[in-house]
C-alpha cells in the first residue's frame, strides 16, 4: 500500500536531520526534495492503479475525481479509521442523469457498481451547486466519510454515515444523513422529469441495487463525495 511510503520518508528525513554537518540551506534542500519524491511517487502510483483499473464494462470515474479519492483513502487507512479496501466515490461534478457513483474493490482494482445516485433537494436540480453541514439544510455534504452500521428505516434498509471533516460533513449521522434506496432515483424517473429526484441531503440510491451496496461498504469503508468547489484539503480538518 502506498500509506507505507510516508514512514519511510520521515525516517529517511528525521535521519538527515542528524547529521550535525549539514547547513540549515541543504536540510530545506533535503525536505523540498523528498516532499517532491513522495508526491511524485504517490501521483505516479494513483494513475497507475487508474489506468490498470478493471471497468467491468461501466464508465471510469474522472482521474482527477480518483485521485483525491485515492489520497484520502489512504491516509484515513494509515491512520486506522476505516478498515475495508472498498472507495466509494460520488462526483457531484456530474447532471444527477448520469452514474456519478462507483463502487471500487481496491484488492483487485475492479469496479464493482456504477449508479445513480440523488443530491439534497437545497443541493440544485440537475446538478449540484450548493452544499451545507447544517441541520435542516436539506443539502448535501463533501468529503471523507467512513461507512457505520446498517438499519431499517423508512425507506427501509439504510446504512449510517459518520463524516469526517470538521465544518464539511460532521453533523452527517446527527442530521441523519444515511445511503438509502428510493423510487425516485431511476432511469424512469428521468424520463418522466428530465431530472433525477432528490432527497434530503441523503445520498440515495436505485431501490434495486441499495441492499447489495450497502452490504458490501457498510462497517468503516472509506466513501468519497467530490466536487471542484471544494479542494482537496482533508487532512487539515479530519476529525481525530
Amino acid at each position: 500500500m502506498i500509506y507505507k511510503i510516508y514512514p519511510l520518508l520521515v525516517f529517511l528525513l528525521l535521519s538527515f536531520g542528524k547529521d550535525s554537518n549539514n547547513t540549515p540551506e541543504i536540510k530545506k534542500a533535503t525536505v523540498k526534495s523528498i516532499a517532491k519524491v513522495e508526491k511524485f511517487t504517490v501521483e505516479a502510483k494513483i494513475e497507475s492503479i487508474y489506468h490498470t483499473l478493471n471497468s467491468n464494462n461501466f464508465n471510469l470515474p474522472e482521474l482527477r475525481t480518483f485521485s483525491e479519492a485515492l489520497k484520502g483513502f489512504y491516509l484515513l487507512k494509515e491512520k486506522g479509521i476505516i478498515q475495508k479496501d472498498i472507495l466509494t466515490v460520488i462526483d457531484f461534478s456530474l447532471s444527477s442523469n448520469t452514474k456519478r457513483l462507483w463502487v471500487i474493490d481496491l484488492t483487485t482494482n475492479t469496479i464493482l457498481f456504477n449508479s445513480l445516485v440523488a443530491h439534497g433537494r437545497n443541493t440544485g436540480e440537475e446538478f449540484a451547486s450548493n452544499f451545507s453541514n447544517s441541520n435542516s439544510s436539506y443539502k448535501s455534504s463533501l468529503g471523507f466519510y467512513a461507512t457505520g452500521e446498517i438499519y431499517q428505516g423508512k425507506h427501509g434498509a439504510s446504512l449510517r454515515l459518520d463524516g469526517l471533516e470538521n465544518g464539511i460533513n460532521s453533523n452527517a449521522r446527527q442530521r441523519g444523513v444515511v445511503m438509502h434506496g428510493a423510487d425516485y432515483v431511476s432511469e424512469s424517473f428521468i424520463r418522466d422529469h428530465k431530472r433525477l429526484g432528490r432527497s434530503q441531503g441523503c445520498p440515495a440510491l436505485p431501490i434495486e441495487l441499495t441492499d447489495e451496496i450497502i452490504e458490501l461498504i457498510k462497517d468503516k469503508s472509506c466513501l468519497y463525495i467530490y466536487h471542484p468547489s471544494r479542494s482537496f484539503a482533508m487532512e487539515e480538518r479530519l476529525i481525530s
